[in-house]
């Protein structure tokens, strides 16, 4: 399907959303009354200076920048590396203090397709993409074997999670797993442990009719990986308790390493003692530009900081900016960067607001995080008389992960990505029932087009007023 550096989990997993509650609006239309007069001429003069169309300007250098870089802009490729270019220039060009933080990026391509065979008793070719997908760091190589399902328990979804689950497999054979409760990896790492040439991951559910893209989290898998389909996986599942069912599975993968980066930035001035960030990630999936995914979300926390460049004041607290690269692969720059922080450094972040996907045509307003964060941004939805709900179960989907691992207060605005809008969302925000809020979501189609600019200028205000708010307390 991809012959890229890295598929996203994405958010993986795709950011979907598990649950949300759109909350009542109750109090007057007027904007939120800030603890201090500091506080209040911050979050003016943010919420004046920045505009859908400076955002938007922005949007269109990562445009240009993906039209001459293949289309893309996805980590450790040229695109990627002139978006941190152009982030890192401009907010020098504002006076911030920027730091380029390189690391390494594991990378994992397909030299050829991948191909699975049913080879016995009923040769099948199965379909690639359809039916079945490489997964991210799987080994390579040529294996026909005998299918031997791994079983916890009649339909567990633990199969496989336990090495105790292998007692009794036939070393040689392709091990059948089914997809839940422990991550890929450790599936995979048993399987080969227990001396599986192969290993098949199917969606355990009816519902699971198309393959899955999966990850191993790191290179360094020796036998193939894919997740298949539930009608697959079943259909694999219950020959093989006839016994003699064998496949056949080609898998040509290159690996290896490259450098990108993050860009952060820091506005001079400020105490101390409390660090306020605000970050989004920079890089693009490999299939499309990214510029609502996440180019909305780089874009508007590049406009506030040349704002807040602009504003004659000093916040009571430093301001840091980071512009991440590789989230689409598992977070890996946000993680690098917090692995980084001393002890003291930790604590002296004061919250960290994330923004990923600020601009979905179908658009809810979603708030996510600690609940000092996400208090920040109802009070001011509210307050001005627009609807918000909060999201569930974002924890570990996006850069604020590695954060709340860490104890700091962290969360952040979200527009929607492929899910789709409730009916009472659509009666709550406007927008079409039963469709995805972003139909463009890790495609092609994520283009300049792909942005609304309302959804852009309302989150853009929300995301200046919390920054203000938490630039201005102790």
């Amino acid at each position: 399907m991809r012959q890229t550096i890295i598929v996203s989990l994405c958010l993986l997993a795709g950011l979907a959303i598990l649950g949300v509650a759109v909350l009542a609006v109750t109090r007057p239309e007027s904007p939120p009354e800030p603890a201090s007069a500091a506080t209040r001429k911050v979050s003016s003069s943010l919420r004046e200076a920045v505009t859908p169309a400076g955002i938007m300007e922005h949007e269109r250098r990562l445009q240009d920048i993906a039209d001459q870089n293949g289309g893309n802009r996805a980590a450790g490729t040229p695109g990627y590396d002139a978006s941190a270019e152009y982030v890192a220039r401009t907010l020098r060009d504002a006076g911030y203090r920027v730091t380029v933080q390189e690391f390494e990026l594991p990378v994992f391509q397909e030299t050829e397709p991948a191909t699975l065979e049913r080879a016995a008793p009923d040769a099948r070719e199965y379909a690639r993409d359809a039916d079945f997908a490489l997964m991210e760091y799987s080994g390579g190589g040529e294996v026909e074997g005998e299918v031997l399902p791994v079983e916890a328990g009649q339909g567990s979804s633990t199969s496989g999670c336990e090495a105790g689950d292998f007692d009794g497999f036939r070393a040689g054979g392709v091990a059948l797993l089914r997809r839940g409760a422990c991550t890929f990896e450790q599936k995979a790492r048993n399987a080969e442990d227990a001396g599986a040439t192969a290993a098949l991951i199917f969606n355990g559910q009816p519902s699971g009719s198309e393959a899955f893209a999966g990850t191993l989290s790191e290179p360094g898998m020796d036998i193939p990986v894919l997740g298949t389909s539930y009608p697959v996986g079943n259909e694999l599942l219950r020959d093989a308790g006839n016994g003699g069912t064998r496949v056949r599975i080609s898998a040509r993968i290159v690996s290896g390493s490259r450098t990108t980066s993050n860009v952060i930035a820091q506005m001079p001035g400020g105490g101390a003692e409390n660090t306020v960030m605000m970050g989004a990630h920079l890089d693009s999936v490999p299939e499309g530009p990214g510029i609502n995914d996440n180019g909305s979300g780089s874009a508007t926390i590049l406009e506030i900081a040349e704002a807040l460049g602009e504003q004659d004041i000093e916040p009571r607290n430093r301001v840091r900016f980071a512009f991440w690269g590789a989230e689409e692969i598992g977070l890996v720059g946000s993680r690098h960067y917090v692995e980084g922080l001393s002890e003291s450094e930790l604590d002296g972040i004061s919250a960290y607001l994330n923004f990923d996907m600020v601009g979905s045509p179908n658009h809810v307003r979603f708030a996510y995080g600690s609940e000092e964060v996400v208090t920040v941004f109802e009070d001011y939805f509210a307050a001005r008389n627009l609807r918000s709900a909060e999201t569930l179960n974002l924890s570990g989907r996006s850069d604020h992960g590695p954060f709340e691992e860490e104890g700091v207060p962290a969360g952040g605005l979200f527009s929607g990505a492929g899910g789709a809008k409730s009916r009472s969302q659509a009666e709550a925000y406007g927008g079409e029932a039963g469709e995805a809020y972003d139909p463009c979501y890790h495609a092609a189609c994520d283009d300049i087009g792909n942005v609304d600019r309302e959804a852009v200028d309302e989150m853009s205000d929300a995301a200046a007023h919390a920054v203000a708010v938490f630039a201005e307390t102790k």
